[in-house]
């Protein structure tokens, strides 16, 4: 037995780039993406373009170890530029195409971007990104991605090489470039950058290839599913739908709008039958006042941020048969789901939402998760202890782009430290209840914010609610909530009245002692609330109890 060992023969890398090739075999004539009324393309079609556009980038100098990166919405170029990117040796950086150009240029100038593909309606964004490099320094070229689906542009400045123009160049027989190692780097993505400048995500070939197929068998994902990118593919590379996709052979309904007329309409057309959505897209669609109980159920794959029961519970009476996960951009996708168990059907739409609210159980492909509290040790199993989520395992990145400090702080003791701080259940399913930095500590007692907003979001008047710290001289910190209101309400509700809800669900001293009503919430660009930027308007507001009597001790906290 020690004599038969790994050789070249049984240890090829492992890709996601193979899932193509494959899918232009057995999916060839079916389609793979939609797009507008006049765009669409067979599985053997999307093979064909995008060896033509790797072809036509090797030929542009672009090298294995290169980055190349892309500034579009969820168009079809930009998902045949997942496979296409990588298949010329080169490392995809999808880009957010909803930062300002200073975000933009700090960017391309950390990753020494190469190349960047950009839609028509971002070349300007990506031009003054490119004006506010240093004048000693090289940028990249530019590649114009066209869109006929859009009226006519005017364009002053022209790039060179436009997309559809390298994909006609191109050799349809090119030999794509395999990873040496399956450790190679294949994305590199970055964060949001909601509490710090965005840090550079480095994800590796076996990542993508594990993850890739782990989502697909943990969701349940059938063969030639008809998938509605309602999901931005630069959001955390599509939570590695885009090369999923080819493995089932899946219909990909492309669309850059992402209003709730726009999708609804894109539900019924296609017949979608799988979206993935960050709680913000499901709240847009439940508060659209003409939507209607769908024909069809829709499989819907949240995650981001923890769903309120409340948005759980409406979403299924409309037909979208929700489920619920965690992960994060340092994961390449969702690693922990709520698998749900058959004996729980029977339970009340009210227990079933509270129970799917819970992030969940690692996935089949993720080695090992756990809460952990300051001690390194496993928390107790009760619901109430709480510590911080790890993960090992592939889905794990490589580490953060020329920043070996941060990997070090996150990657310890043989755990990815997440930063999530969550409670282990009885059964073995965790919850999480706040990040690290958003723990509101009252009077000696840690308080979950995430809690809080969602007895918020049961109030039929609320829209959207984020609860933060407020400094208090007595308690230290109060919750201090921010909330914005359905539109069209016959009677706006008070402070008070949203305080004496909240009473009827809440311990006192969980109640938000603060409300602020605002017609929106402070979002990132990829739609999660900026908790850092109430943060400080809370705190510019001083001390709570410097303007109230002396507060009495409450039972609770005794």
């Amino acid at each position: 037995m020690d004599l038969l060992t790994k050789n070249k023969v049984n240890s090829t890398p492992l890709t996601p780039l193979t899932f193509l090739d494959r899918a232009a075999i057995v999916y060839g004539d079916s389609t793979s993406i939609l797009y507008g009324d006049s765009i669409s393309y067979t599985w053997s079609q999307t093979h064909r373009r995008c060896l033509q556009l790797a072809s036509s980038l090797s030929s542009l100098g672009i090298k294995k170890g290169h980055v190349v990166s892309v500034l579009s919405p969820s168009t079809p170029a930009m998902y045949e530029l997942q496979f296409a990117v990588p298949m010329s040796g080169a490392i995809l950086n999808n880009l957010n195409f909803r930062l300002d150009d200073k975000s933009l240029s700090v960017i391309l100038i950390h990753s020494e971007s190469k190349l960047v593909f950009v839609d028509i309606l971002s070349l300007s964004l990506a031009c003054n990104a490119l004006d506010l490099f240093p004048e000693n320094m090289q940028r990249p070229e530019l590649v114009l991605i066209e869109d006929d689906t859009l009226a006519p542009h005017q364009i002053h400045a022209l790039p060179n090489n436009t997309y559809e123009g390298l994909i006609a160049k191109g050799d349809p027989n090119f030999k794509w470039i395999r990873p040496d190692s399956e450790w190679d780097p294949i994305t590199l993505t970055y964060t949001s950058g909601t509490t710090s400048a965005p840090k550079g995500v480095v994800h590796c070939h076996r990542a993508a290839f594990i993850v890739s197929l782990d989502s697909l068998v943990d969701w349940s994902v059938p063969n030639q599913p008809v998938y509605l990118w309602t999901l931005q593919m630069f959001h955390s590379n599509g939570w590695s739908y885009p090369w999923g996709m080819a493995v089932v052979g899946g219909t990909n309904v492309c669309t850059r709008k992402l209003d709730a007329p726009t999708i609804y309409r894109l539900i019924e057309t296609h017949g979608v039958t799988h979206m993935c959505a960050a709680p913000v897209v499901l709240n847009i669609l439940l508060n659209f006042n003409k939507a209607e109980p769908l024909k069809n159920t829709v499989n819907v794959l949240t995650g981001g941020s923890s769903p309120p029961a409340a948005i759980l519970t409406r979403a299924e009476e409309l037909g979208f048969n929700i489920s619920h996960g965690f992960g994060m951009t340092e994961l390449i996708g969702v690693i922990i789901s709520c698998a749900w168990k058959r004996g729980w059907d029977r339970l009340s739409a009210v227990e079933k939402a509270r129970l799917k609210a819970r992030q969940g159980v690692r996935k089949a492909g993720v080695a090992e998760v756990d809460v952990v509290g300051g001690n390194g040790e496993s928390v107790k199993r009760d619901g109430v202890t709480v510590g911080e989520i790890v993960v090992k395992g592939a889905c794990v990145m490589l580490g953060y782009l020329k920043d070996e400090k941060a990997t070090a702080q996150c990657l310890k003791d043989g755990w990815f430290y997440t930063g999530d701080v969550a409670v282990m259940h009885e059964d073995g399913y965790l919850e999480i209840k706040d990040r690290i930095k958003d723990v509101i500590i009252s009077g000696g007692e840690n308080l979950s914010s995430v809690e809080v907003e969602a007895v918020l979001y049961m109030h039929p008047a609320v829209k959207e609610a984020a609860v933060v710290a407020r400094p208090d001289e007595f308690w230290g910190e109060t919750p201090c909530a921010f909330v914005s209101l359905k539109d069209e309400l016959k009677e706006t509700p008070t402070e008070k009245e949203i305080k004496e809800f909240c009473g009827e669900k809440l311990p006192r001293f969980m109640i938000p002692k603060t409300i602020v009503f605002k017609d929106e919430l402070p979002k990132t660009s990829t739609g999660k609330i900026q908790k850092h930027v109430l943060r400080k308007v809370a705190g510019e507001m001083g001390s709570l109890s410097l303007s109230l009597p002396p507060p009495q001790l409450l039972p609770s906290r005794i």
